[in-house]
């Protein structure tokens, strides 16, 4: 089969790969009809190449069709059509039945301290074969596809795989509580569909803070009061003008470890992606730092006992915090990968009656798998107005 791999620092290829077969009795395999780049995957082109093997399968936001079923399947049947959440959980175990399924503990990585293992991504967690590929072998069937009506083009459905679960998340953990004002930092995929969860959780203000001209476009047009970074010397003062000099009640930062700005952060990666593989494992698992500049700008935007809700990603084992100011300003944070099958009932019958999220214009490009070094490149310098990659095997 063809699959879209890894092969170096910014640097990814599809190549023929080994079908994927039946392993376990509880297996199936997905044959992708279609698959998304997320902002999760630009991490694996610097951040996190120390910890990737040239020929890794990429890809964790997929969906398609069942092919084939191990002989212990029951909760599916080939011709299902079904979405693969992107954290592999097994359903059963204490994290699990808490409404933790990130940190399944049947599929930690315990050789690396992390939490459940995710398709498509680092040896962290797991190096499970991803979603940006024809056939993908899918483990613990019984729980983790969430099936979905076979009628409705594929995108109503696909952003179930991860964003949308993540931004239902984000703005649950941030404690929303009717009328309040919410801030989205980052308006990308995800804070766009921050803003539109924000606004069905009974939110009265969404503020949207991105510096990407075509981002704040379509968060406008949503009815989001943008502010736009690029602009403004002062990003958490404009907040505070909007809402009475307090801030805003909660926010959620949706940008991660890649943000704008914190040259250090910047070098200190640059040199780990350089360093031979051992080396650069030690630097980035021991001593790295991320670009904290949209994590900062949500902790000045909050008012003083609000909340901050982090849904973008970070890695960095070293990053500094003025614990003071967030102790003396009475700060609640909460962050964590989305809990896919905690949230994906609700939201699949949301989804089942009309198109809440404007989950079917979110994309902004379609191009086929052999195209996916094309759309990362897109995706990775937001050219041609690119918010959405989605790729059809």
């Amino acid at each position: 089969m063809r699959a879209l791999t890894w092969q170096g620092t910014a640097e990814v290829r599809v190549i023929e790969t080994p079908d994927p077969v039946i392993e376990r009795p509880d297996d199936i395999i997905v044959k992708v009809t279609s698959t998304a780049i997320c902002g999760s995957d630009l991490h694996l082109y610097a951040p996190l190449t120390p910890f990737m093997t040239p020929g890794d399968v990429l890809g964790h936001e997929f969906m398609g069709t069942v092919e084939q079923i191990g002989p212990e399947v029951s909760a599916v049947a080939p011709g299902d059509r079904v979405v693969v959440p992107f954290t592999i959980s097994c359903g059963h175990c204490f994290m699990c039945t808490h409404g933790l399924q990130s940190q399944c503990e049947t599929t930690q990585v315990r050789e690396f301290g992390t939490g459940a293992a995710l398709f498509g991504y680092t040896k962290l967690y797991g190096r499970v074969p991803g979603g940006q590929a024809e056939y993908v072998r899918v483990p613990y069937a019984n729980y983790g596809p969430i099936k979905v009506p076979q009628d409705g083009p594929d995108e109503r459905w696909l952003y179930l795989s991860d964003i949308l679960p993540t931004a239902w998340q984000g703005v649950k953990y941030a404690e929303l509580e009717a009328g309040e004002t919410l801030a989205v930092v980052g308006l990308g995929p995800v804070g766009q569909l921050v803003a539109r969860s924000a606004r069905l959780l009974g939110a009265g203000r969404v503020l949207g803070i991105d510096r990407v001209p075509a981002r704040l476009e379509k968060a406008r047009r949503a009815g989001v009061e943008t502010l736009d970074a690029s602009q403004l010397d002062d990003v958490p003062g404009a907040v505070r003008e909007l809402t009475s000099g307090r801030g805003a009640d909660r926010v959620v930062e949706a940008v991660g470890m890649e943000a704008h700005g914190s040259p250090l952060a910047q070098a200190l990666t640059t040199a780990a992606t350089a360093l031979p593989r051992r080396l650069g494992e030690t630097l980035s698992s021991a001593a790295s730092i991320d670009r904290l500049a949209a994590l900062r700008t949500a902790l000045e935007c909050v008012r003083r006992g609000g909340t901050v809700s982090v849904i973008g990603v970070y890695g960095g084992a070293t990053d500094p915090f003025n614990m003071r100011q967030l102790f003396d300003r009475q700060i609640s944070i909460r962050m964590g990968q989305a809990n896919v099958r905690r949230w994906s009932d609700e939201l699949l019958g949301r989804l089942s009656h009309e198109d809440a999220f404007g989950v079917e214009q979110l994309a902004t490009h379609h191009l086929s798998l052999d195209e996916a070094p094309h759309g990362y490149e897109l995706f990775r310098t937001k050219q041609d107005g690119c918010l959405k990659v989605v790729l059809k095997p």
